[in-house]
């Protein structure tokens, strides 16, 4: 069977490829293994934030105590939340479903493997089919790494792959890696009311983002109860008693954890059985591909996880739809100077363009300038006056270089930052742009106003 496009990978990269390049007149074939919409949509993004806003929820009835507002008694379902969250995958998966349709999009559910001669062989339960295609796009996305320490195979864990699915709340739970997903499902765990801890092997947790994200998010995260522990390496897992016990160098001494859980988030490893006996080029365990996401391979392109960098759905729809642009000729590099990265915590933590770290790395001169929400009067009312704005500025020209902002809705707020770097805006019309009050957005005009020296209440 002979199509112009064959996508093997149904995630939120391959998807959107499909869509687009069908609607361009395409015939179009799409291979997933599991489930439409891949790991974002169904074990990872949208079940996280589904039990993030619980999180959130539960928070806020503690909080509301002190505001004057008594709630006697709160009962925690775990079933109720689990079958919510599994009700909004479905209508979301549905309604991907429902776009393949609609555009035409043939659906092999199975195994892909591929040819050099852009042939592609199904494995599917009703036997195996082969297809080609004028070109191809891998989308195969990536699984959770699960590290080889002494024990791991003798133990019951969680991976990301798995935690949503969990039938009990755990009295304790230790997450293993103080990641974006580490950090994010710590939180979800102690608002249910499991003793949580974080082991993380860096000096410090989010390691990967601006240092005052992480000493407030840690700040934060030690207030709910979670333990926290840093230049942590584990040793060894063994069963003790019903419990797992957890052996561990802290700062070069030894110290044991026992919980009654484990949650592996140390990260995740790229899903490359798809290439087979082919001879695309691989960098560090990843896909490499070129600008314009083009193999080594003339006519097949890579995106999403499996060539590395940023693992986001964002980043990897932004790839899919690029890489459609370029299946009739190289027109379109990808751009990854403006993609806002999101942690869905209490308090959220956004951030866009470069870190403070990478610019100094980079020997790029630049202006800071950091603002905190406990001046900003929307920010105290909602009584989430912890946080700040921090805005990275070209000291020559005002464009600004990045930013970072760590509080409620900065998730939201982050796309601000990245319309004006999208569009080269300058600080100083960051500062004459009127902001709402009482608004969280103020803060930016605020940080903007005082890098120019005209600060009101900064």
């Amino acid at each position: 069977m002979q199509f112009d496009l064959i996508i093997i990978g149904g995630g939120p990269g391959g998807y959107v490829a499909a869509i687009r390049a069908a609607s361009i007149g395409k015939k179009v074939a799409l291979i997933e293994a599991a489930d439409l919409g891949g790991t974002c949509l169904n074990r990872g993004c949208i079940p996280s934030k589904t039990m993030l806003k619980y999180a959130e929820l539960i928070d806020g009835v503690k909080k509301a105590s002190h505001w004057g507002i008594e709630i006697n008694e709160m009962n925690l379902s775990l079933d109720k939340m689990i079958e919510r969250k599994n009700s909004i995958v479905t209508q979301l998966k549905n309604g991907v479903q429902y776009l393949m349709d609609k555009n035409k999009i043939m659906i092999f559910k199975g195994t892909g493997t591929l040819s050099d001669d852009k042939s592609v062989e199904i494995e599917m339960e009703a036997g195996t089919q082969k297809i080609a295609a004028h070109q191809i796009i891998i989308a195969t996305g990536s699984r959770p790494v699960v590290p080889k320490i002494k024990g791991i195979d003798q133990i019951q864990y969680h991976t990301t792959d798995t935690i949503f699915d969990m039938q009990e709340i755990p009295k304790s739970i230790a997450v293993i890696g103080g990641g974006v997903i580490g950090v994010e499902m710590a939180s979800v765990f102690a608002s249910l009311g499991s003793a949580v801890s974080i082991i993380e092997l860096n000096d410090r947790i989010i390691s990967a983002e601006d240092i005052d994200a992480s000493i407030i998010l840690e700040k934060a995260l030690r207030k709910k109860g979670i333990k926290i522990f840093k230049n942590t390496e584990v040793t060894a897992f063994e069963d003790f008693n019903h419990t797992k016990k957890i052996s561990c160098m802290e700062n070069g001494e030894e110290k044991t954890i026992e919980v009654d859980a484990v949650l592996l988030a140390i990260g995740r490893q790229p899903n490359l059985s798809v290439l087979g006996s082919s001879s695309i080029k691989l960098k560090k365990n990843h896909i490499e591909v070129d600008k314009y996401l083009e193999t080594s391979k003339k006519g097949i392109f890579a995106i999403g996880d499996v060539i590395g960098g940023l693992q986001l759905a964002h980043v990897a729809s932004a790839e899919g739809l690029t890489a459609v642009a370029n299946l009739e000729g190289k027109k379109k590099e990808m751009d990854y100077s403006v993609i806002p990265r999101c942690i869905y915590t209490q308090p959220q933590i956004a951030s866009v363009g470069y870190t403070e770290e990478t610019l100094k790395n980079k020997g790029l001169k630049y202006r800071v300038e950091k603002s905190e929400f406990s001046s900003n009067g929307k920010a105290i009312t909602m009584g989430a006056a912890e946080g700040f704005a921090k805005l990275y500025v070209d000291p020559i020209y005002g464009e600004i270089l990045g930013a970072v902002m760590a509080g409620e809705n900065v998730t939201e707020m982050i796309s601000q930052i990245s319309s004006y770097m999208t569009l080269e805006g300058t600080i100083d019309e960051l500062a004459e742009m009127i902001q709402p009050h009482p608004s969280l957005s103020e803060t930016l005009m605020e940080t903007a106003n005082s890098l120019l020296g005209r600060g009101i209440h900064y």
